[in-house]
């Protein structure tokens, strides 16, 4: 197994003089006299700027730790008779009639054209900076979009009446341009945190905004504490610890305000405070949140010990919850601590093996099971179909949150390049206008008509387009399943290619699988 390298890694700068002891990851000899650009080294100069990925808040990190068991370990099965969910005729049952629309909620009235959505976005620059470009590709995607937590309380402009959340412009504008693009699919959820909840947030967002849904959360995959985000101005640390937030170091100590002034210290960290979870109070909290409005509640949960998960799911099914996402270990929006990103949590292929295990439980006991979306370091189709495969039939949804992002991101890159005639050359044979470059600009330009084409952000192109790439390899791995709805996707579908990764899924060893039909056929 292939661990993450410690003491050198590109996404903090670090890097050793020579070759690293695999203990330790120290330079075998570490010589006197080094100017130490290792991590340990720049630790010293630098200290504890060096626990996070950089440049922080202009960047996505996932963890470079290679698990033992991933994805890569199943395959999909193929067959060539019969078909599921439609006529077996080979005029019919062709790779575009597959159906990967889903429903979420208790009552299954949360309709999704695509059966993937983008995680949380927040509080960082990365998210506020690029929040059009996701929630615009979200809602033509038709798509859920979710607003992560500490959006007003990080809001500069936030506006407070005894002590709770007034007005916040952010939040208004965040919510605005997504239902100006909304078309029937998907949902705007905003995210609640200790602050959030303490600051009326959700009060807020629903009685003033129309928000009908509210996502809690007990953490994400790649942390198990609170969000952390940079302030570069002793003002702006000061503003967000008299709104309760947990602000390093502290702006009112005269010692930090004489670095600051002297520039020995240019910037400082603000911190959320972690949730204590309990069975009464989460109960209440939901009841509460239904009580002033909120029709649909979801879980985010980490990737907690398993008796977290456990309670997770238990609690889920008590409150009837609308959706239970379940973030693995190892990567987001570059705001966990580098260490904890690759150390802390467990696995995606083994917290899905878990989940199903105990939804089977639950199943056997006749309770609620919500909808589950898993998140991970999740991309592309292939992916898409195993997680769905590997906990039939509890699975509804996928989130993509970095990948999401980066199409995004770079959907708004090109098209700022393109707008300025520096067409990147891969590009350029397919003409320099946004609608030629983009598979599916012409399409979206025609749905939309010109004036509304240009109101798009580019990255939501993007987003449209990245979308429509999965939806298409989706369907095409699920006609060659002879699968064409979600529904009719089992753990039968796949295989395990290793011993340990079927004796971690239960999923059959490819030696093993189909065995006793097999011998039926054969005998």
């Amino acid at each position: 197994m292939g661990y993450s390298r410690y003491n050198a890694s590109g996404v903090n700068f670090t890097r050793n003089r020579i070759e690293p002891s695999p203990i330790s990851g120290i330079c075998v000899t570490c010589i006197d006299g080094c100017p130490g650009f290792c991590e340990i080294g720049k630790s010293a100069i630098r200290g504890r700027e060096l626990i996070y990925p950089q440049p922080f808040g202009k960047i996505t990190a996932g963890g470079e730790k290679n698990y033992p068991i991933d994805l890569s370990h199943f395959n999909i099965h193929g067959t060539c008779i019969g078909a599921y969910g439609i006529e077996a005729d080979p005029d019919k049952a062709i790779f575009p009639n597959v159906d990967i629309q889903t429903d979420l909620g208790s009552n299954n009235d949360i309709k999704l054209r695509v059966p993937f959505f983008t995680g949380a976005l927040g509080s960082t620059d990365i998210a506020r900076n690029n929040w059009d470009h996701f929630a615009v590709g979200a809602a033509i995607s038709g798509t859920i979009v979710i607003i992560g937590e500490n959006v007003c309380g990080m809001d500069p402009k936030l506006e407070l009446k005894n002590g709770k959340v007034y007005k916040s412009p952010d939040m208004e504008h965040r919510v605005k341009i997504y239902k100006e693009w909304y078309e029937g699919y998907g949902n705007i959820l905003v995210q609640l945190n200790v602050e959030d909840t303490r600051l009326g947030v959700a009060e807020y967002v629903i009685e003033k905004l129309g928000v009908n849904a509210i996502e809690l959360k007990w953490g994400q995959g790649a942390k198990d504490i609170g969000g952390e985000v940079k302030l570069s101005s002793i003002e702006r640390a000061k503003q967000l610890k008299e709104r309760g937030y947990i602000v390093l170091p502290d702006p009112d100590d005269p010692v930090v305000k004489e670095a600051y002034k002297i520039k020995a210290i240019t910037e400082f960290e603000r911190h959320s405070r972690l949730g204590m979870v309990t069975q009464d109070g989460f109960l209440k909290e939901v009841e509460r949140l239904r009580k002033i409005g909120a029709k649909y509640i979801t879980l985010k949960t980490g990737a907690y010990r398993p008796k977290d998960l456990a309670i997770a799911l238990k609690l889920s099914s008590e409150a009837k919850i609308d959706l239970l996402t379940i973030d693995a270990a190892g990567g987001g929006t570059g705001m966990s601590p580098w260490r904890m990103m690759n150390e802390w949590g467990i696995p995606l292929v083994e917290l899905i093996s878990l989940t199903y295990k105990y939804c089977q439980i639950l199943k056997e006991k006749g309770k609620y099971i919500p909808p589950i979306a898993f998140a991970g370091g999740l991309a592309f189709e292939d992916q898409i179909f195993k997680v769905f495969a590997l906990s039939s039939p509890f699975t509804k949804a996928v989130c993509l949150g970095r990948a999401t992002m980066t199409a995004g991101m770079v959907a708004k890159t090109i098209g700022e390049m393109i707008k300025k005639g520096n067409i990147p050359k891969d590009y350029k044979e397919h003409g320099n206008k946004i609608e030629q470059i983009f598979l599916k600009g012409e399409e979206i330009l025609k749905k939309y008509g010109r004036e509304r084409f240009k109101k798009i952000p580019i990255g939501a192109i993007g987003i449209y387009t990245y979308y429509d790439r999965l939806s298409t390899g989706l369907k095409q791995l699920m006609a060659g399943a002879r699968k064409f709805a979600l529904k009719y996707i089992s753990r039968d579908d796949i295989f395990a290619l290793t011993k340990e990764a079927s004796e971690v899924s239960g999923i059959p060893f490819v030696m093993d699988s189909d065995k006793e039909r097999v011998k039926e056929i054969l005998d």
